[in-house]
């Protein structure tokens, strides 16, 4: 057994399950991924994880928590997510193997540890990224930001529109009360008139019923709660406009708008598997239950300096808070932006598509030290001269002024090669396209595990290519 801050762990030995006879040592490559991770993990400060088991008296003693954590990293560093699959590996793989020795935990086990220190990896993603900084990988020369659809654990078909429900829960209340009345009625009757009967299948069918007709008008509620946020953003969002106008004296375009409603339409859903996903549309499939996953990326190595998942459909509003999640990795991970020969912090160039462009979005970025280049729509190769050389008199016209000088055009230019190849290796290479587990909380735990093992493959490959060269 072995023995860490006053606990009793299984043990773990790695070093001797390497040189075993057909040890991974002898059949895999010096430098492969799982031999960085074991000599990587070491170097984590993991004492968050082993927190929860030291006060633990009960039971057998639990898997020590630094292998563990170096088997999840592994897992999803090569694309097997699902715990089931890495408990079949830890048996049949010799890289899995590697890590877990002989003793090998079950996919109950992993289940739950992931579960349980999802926070916990909140520490781990900080400190892979300064491993990146030390590594030279880091520059914040262009950090881009961009989102993509990743689908959600929750089935389209488990859902229910807001106008289908308001039918459902008058349907139930009918019924309910033709049950409650006829279990009455039974209570009252003879023995003999129940003949084979058990006498209980009234109660059961009232119980199913009450159950769905709380889980329907929970639903509603939250429909409700969520077309009223929207209706005070949009109203909000009005006031703004408007009094953009009265600063500016111009005229409202375009047809006034309808009056802004409380009450969600016939056509919102809500998912009774998934309630904190909404629908969103998707590339080939149309719609789907999906989080929003957000992406901050470092132009040098195609380093994650932050990440996150949205509700949102759209990217509106993702603009500020992944610039205030850059900041704070960096702060944490003690990543210091570049300054100038009087000692001022250079403002960091951030590049973003037009879906997350609005003026409050790009003077949020400015006031917090990014120098951003946002597309303000969709960039027309041959524009006019007129249009391109007429005096910018917006905000919105500045800014895209400011793309289109040859500076803005390089430093946009590279948007695409920066953030987009790294949803392709997340989704393509090593094949995460859907969440598997549910509630917003745990799928931004789940999506950080994610980046921080892009950002340990990107560690990994710089250094076997330094080796190379």
């Amino acid at each position: 057994m072995s023995e860490q801050h006053g606990k009793t762990y299984r043990p773990w030995d790695p070093e001797r399950y390497r040189h075993e006879a057909q040890s991974p040592a002898a059949k895999l490559p010096e430098g492969d991924l799982v031999f960085f991770l074991l000599d990587t993990v070491p170097r984590l400060n993991v004492r968050r994880f082993y927190a929860t088991y030291e006060q633990e008296t009960r039971g057998a003693p639990p898997f020590d928590p630094a292998m563990m954590v170096c088997l999840l990293l592994y897992a999803y560093c090569v694309g097997v997510f699902s715990s089931r699959k890495i408990a079949l590996a830890c048996e049949r793989n010799l890289a899995f193997m590697a890590i877990v020795g002989q003793e090998r935990p079950d996919f109950r086990t992993i289940s739950d540890f992931r579960k349980q220190h999802l926070e916990a990896f909140k520490e781990v993603f900080v400190q892979v990224v300064r491993l990146a900084s030390e590594a030279g990988l880091v520059k914040l020369g262009n950090v881009s930001t961009d989102g993509t659809k990743i689908q959600g654990n929750a089935s389209r078909h488990k859902a229910m529109s807001y106008g289908y429900m308001r039918k459902e829960v008058e349907r139930l209340r009918e019924e309910i009360e033709a049950l409650v009345t006829a279990a009455y009625q039974q209570d009252e009757a003879e023995d003999a008139v129940l003949g084979s009967r058990r006498g209980d299948e009234l109660p059961a069918e009232l119980a199913r019923r009450e159950d769905r007709l709380a889980t329907i008008e929970a639903a509603m509620r939250r429909l409700e709660a969520r077309a009223k946020a929207d209706a005070d953003a949009e109203r909000q969002h009005r006031a703004a406009a408007e009094a953009e106008r009265q600063r500016t004296g111009q005229k409202r375009r375009g047809k006034v708008p309808k009056p802004v409603v409380d009450a969600p339409t016939d056509n919102a859903q809500s998912n009774f598997t998934d309630p904190e996903l909404h629908i969103m549309p998707t590339n080939n499939t149309g719609w789907d239950y999906c989080g929003n996953a957000q992406v901050s990326v470092d132009e040098a190595c195609q380093i994650i300096v932050a990440c996150d998942v949205t509700d949102a459909s759209n990217d509106k509003q993702q603009a500020e808070p992944m610039a205030q999640a850059t900041l704070a990795t960096l702060a944490q991970a003690g990543i210091v932006p570049p300054k100038d020969e009087a000692g001022a912090a250079h403002a960091i160039p951030a590049t973003l598509d037009n879906g997350y462009y609005s003026e409050t979005a790009a003077q949020a970025l400015e006031d917090l030290g990014f120098d951003p280049y946002m597309a303000t729509g969709r960039q027309r190769h041959h524009g006019s001269e007129a249009e391109a050389s007429a005096p910018p008199a917006t905000a919105k016209e500045r800014m895209a002024a400011k793309v289109r000088t040859p500076a803005g055009k390089a430093l946009y230019a590279r948007r695409k090669v920066i953030v987009e190849p790294v949803f392709g290796q997340i989704k393509e290479a090593r094949g995460f396209r859907r969440f598997l587990l549910r509630g917003l909380e745990k799928i931004r735990g789940e999506w950080r595990l994610v980046c921080l093992t892009h950002n340990l493959l990107k560690i990994w490959r710089y250094g076997s290519a330094q080796l190379a060269a």
